[in-house]
């Protein structure tokens, strides 16, 4: 098998399809890829244009060679397709020979063999209509991979988990060679296992019992990347200042206020890391003097000293041993100078960095566009998109470089 044709549809777990296309693409495969519609909600066809080298396709109207049938050209052009994630309204549709998209159409028109990994919620995948729509496909002679247990995106700790990609590719191989496939449930990718920090949200700096100063920082972004690596099967700190969020489920949550606090919280818990995500916008100042009673309004003007905190990102760069250390850098002009000026004066591995000027994708929007700045001068932009599906394309970019 050569040629592989990979389905990506419409779950939070398509961000793994971009790692599985660039696994693919180093272990010799040439990949092609389709998205369906709601694929496109979490991920983007440039990311697997990029890794694999090839057109990407959405529509089944639109025939790029006007001499082809795109679905059926592409499904004769197969060895094998692999469905992954497959959800559990593709599968429904799979099974009931509904074509309505270039997913679904290629599907039925292709002879070669179909490996499907499912990824859902618990309940989605236990539900009888669902199993049942299954019996049908594997009747029909396609191969399933079962979901792994672990943290969902729905925040249940269960079976639903889309099967990591080195399981498929696993798998793939099996499926070539005729013998039986068999499932590797267990988080076994470069995350799986470390021991990772990640600070999130705004520190807040006091001037006097009800009086303070701060940022916009949501800790959205931060909150996101914790619950993927979990996800990941890390063993995960979370260091946050203030925020309305809800800590994920299953890291050690530890919650600071100040930007002392936080250098002291990260400090303490730093050589026992493999990784430190710096995402926390903490105070570069605060007052010199903290004020035990409310200042009086008064006339004229009032004059506040401040001094610098503590630069927790330099410290860290300045005693890390063997761990990793990713810092972001939140700009609002010149992006890509002070993120590359920043990754070589705190002596990080990566800056991902982000225009906050951009208040659809500043602190407090549920979405985000950032670039990755590697040490080594490797660059990777990262289109806009909900900072939850971000925070895997993230660790997935990560992983695709320090998994070697």
């Amino acid at each position: 098998m050569k040629h592989i044709l990979l389905a990506v549809t419409g779950g939070i777990a398509a961000y793994k399809a971009i790692d599985l296309t660039s696994k693919l693409t180093q272990a010799g495969y040439d990949v092609r890829v389709m998205l369906t519609e709601h694929a496109q909600q979490f991920v983007t066809p440039l990311s697997f244009q990029a890794i694999s080298r090839n057109a990407v396709y959405t529509d089944t109207f639109i025939e790029q060679n006007p001499a082809e049938i795109q679905h059926i050209t592409l499904g004769d052009w197969a060895d094998a397709v692999i469905i992954a994630p497959a959800t559990a309204n593709t599968i429904s549709k799979l099974s009931h020979g509904i074509a309505d998209d270039m997913v679904t159409t290629t599907l039925l028109a292709t002879t070669a063999p179909k490996l499907i990994a499912p990824a859902m919620n618990v309940h989605m995948y236990e539900n009888p209509r669902i199993q049942a729509n299954m019996a049908t496909l594997k009747a029909d002679g396609y191969h399933f991979l079962e979901p792994g247990e672990g943290f969902l995106a729905c925040g249940y700790v269960a079976k639903g988990r889309m099967a990591e990609p080195l399981d498929i590719i696993a798998s793939l191989k099996q499926l070539n060679e005729g013998t039986q496939l068999e499932n590797v449930t267990e988080a076994n990718g470069y995350f799986a296992g470390k021991h990772v920090l990640v600070t999130a949200g705004p520190t807040v700096e006091v001037i006097d019992p009800v009086r303070f100063v701060s940022n916009r920082a949501s800790g959205k972004m931060g909150y996101a990347i914790a619950a993927a690596l979990v996800e990941q099967g890390a063993h995960v700190t979370l260091v946050s200042g203030p925020t309305h969020l809800t800590p994920p489920d299953g890291v050690t949550f530890v919650s600071v206020t100040s930007a002392e606090e936080m250098f002291e919280a990260v400090v303490s818990r730093y050589d026992a890391q493999d990784i430190v995500f710096k995402t926390a916008a903490v105070s570069d100042y605060t007052p010199v003097t903290k004020l035990t009673h409310k200042v009086k309004k008064q006339d004229g003007n009032l004059t506040v000293e401040f001094e610098r905190t503590k630069d927790i990102l330099k410290y860290l760069g300045e005693h890390k041993t063997t761990q990793k250390l990713v810092g972001f850098a939140a700009e609002t002009r010149d992006v890509a100078h002070y993120a590359q000026d920043k990754l070589a004066r705190k002596n990080a591995d990566v800056i991902i960095a982000n225009n906050v000027g951009d208040r659809s994708i500043g602190f407090n929007s549920d979405q985000n566009e950032v670039t990755m700045y590697f040490k080594g001068g490797d660059v990777q932009p990262i289109d806009k998109g909900e900072k939850t599906a971000l925070a895997y394309q993230i660790l997935s970019a990560l992983e695709s470089r320090w998994d070697v």
